[in-house]
């Protein structure tokens, strides 16, 4: 949906690759993205993240959207972040490419507990697998996956003791990690309890009430398009679950992602643009950056005029295609995010001839 051209470097530490977009519904306005190179993500969990080879359903899902991305997992089922840390594996995956994502996930209860113990038994470990990713590349960024609770709840402890209870703890684990590392947390565990809520026919669990069934699968896998590329998944792949399904869980992932992406600093190291044709007739478009770390933001229109403000406004004199960059400097060099638009103009209405009497055919009037 967006891409960039590198100049010095790659992007920042915690800095997206991607340009985010919310365009209006006008039949006026066609944009049309240039993404040279393809996004490397890579997911860090456990069977939370690879049942169903779900990273691969998100890979599917972005492609089908036309987005380049190549996609890569490292996991081991009831891995812990402690757990994470003895897996040599995990480092070597690690160093294997400059990831521009790294999604990590920890065990399924293990987020579900109050700060001190997370404090203890998970910050640690998260501190020496973020020292390795930003080692093996600065500008990585990492994002936790939030993930959800047991359908009955863990009896065994009874303040997550049903399924509200334990999706509630695990939600605010998450942010809480988010909010001490400063980093982007995936919804995911928010966003199933949106389908459970909206949608109780589609069965998001596998037998074992736990684990995620294809349905759960796939709702994870929209969600975190939703949360990278900052668009809706309607109309991609659906081929993994039913049709019917599969559309209801694009649009409600997409609904809540998009309406909450602040909240889980979706919108940290990024930038976006709204193109509208007003009512009286003007091209139009507002820009926003959120570059915390840039020294310089830059932006040029394709139309000769540029603008050092954060988040610009503009509007052009006609219809036209116009390549829109925004070019953030920071510690990482300096990167160009680049966008193509396209204003249309009204199309003018066709006027039908007024049909002329053939001669000869003249009607006679009686007096």
């Amino acid at each position: 949906m967006y891409s960039f051209v590198p100049m010095k470097s790659l992007l920042m530490r915690n800095v997206f690759k991607l340009i985010t977009a919310l365009f209006c519904s006008s039949p006026y306005v066609d944009a049309q993205i240039i993404e040279p190179t393809p996004l490397n993500i890579l997911f860090v969990g456990n069977s939370y993240t690879h049942m169903n080879g779900m990273p691969f359903i998100f890979e599917k899902i972005a492609k089908a959207k036309g987005k380049k991305v190549h996609v890569e997992m490292n996991t081991q089922s009831g891995a812990s972040f402690n757990v994470h840390t003895t897996r040599l594996d995990l480092f070597e995956t690690i160093k294997h490419k400059k990831w521009d994502f790294v999604v990590i996930q920890g065990y399924s209860r293990e987020m579900s507990y109050d700060s001190t113990h997370i404090d203890s038994a998970s910050v640690p470990y998260i501190q020496q697998i973020l020292d390795s990713i930003y080692l093996n590349n600065p500008c990585s960024n990492v994002m936790f996956h939030m993930t959800w609770g047991y359908k009955m709840g863990f009896i065994e402890r009874p303040e997550i003791d049903s399924y509200e209870k334990m999706s509630n703890a695990i939600a605010s684990g998450y942010e809480y990690l988010g909010k001490k590392f400063n980093l982007p947390v995936i919804p995911v565990g928010r966003v199933w309890m949106e389908v459970r809520k909206k949608y109780p026919e589609i069965e998001m669990y596998d037998a074992d009430l736990a684990h995620p069934s294809k349905n759960g699968s796939y709702t994870s896998a929209c969600t975190f398009y939703s949360a990278i590329f900052k668009e809706s998944a309607v109309g991609a792949f659906t081929s993994t679950i039913s049709s019917k399904f599969g559309e209801n869980i694009q649009k409600t992932a997409a609904e809540y992602v998009l309406k909450n992406y602040d909240s889980f600093h979706l919108s940290k190291n990024t930038m976006r643009i709204n193109a509208v044709r007003t009512v009286e007739g003007k091209f139009f478009i507002e820009g926003f950056s959120n570059f915390p770390e840039a020294t310089a933001v830059e932006w040029h229109f394709g139309d000769g005029k540029s603008s050092l403000e954060l988040s610009p406004n503009h509007t052009y004199k006609k219809a036209g295609k116009y390549v829109i960059t925004c070019q953030v400097t920071d510690t990482c060099g300096v990167r160009n995010y680049i966008r193509n638009v396209e204003f249309k103009e009204i199309p003018k209405p066709i006027k039908k001839p007024v049909a002329k009497p053939k001669k000869g055919n003249t009607p006679i009037k009686k007096i």
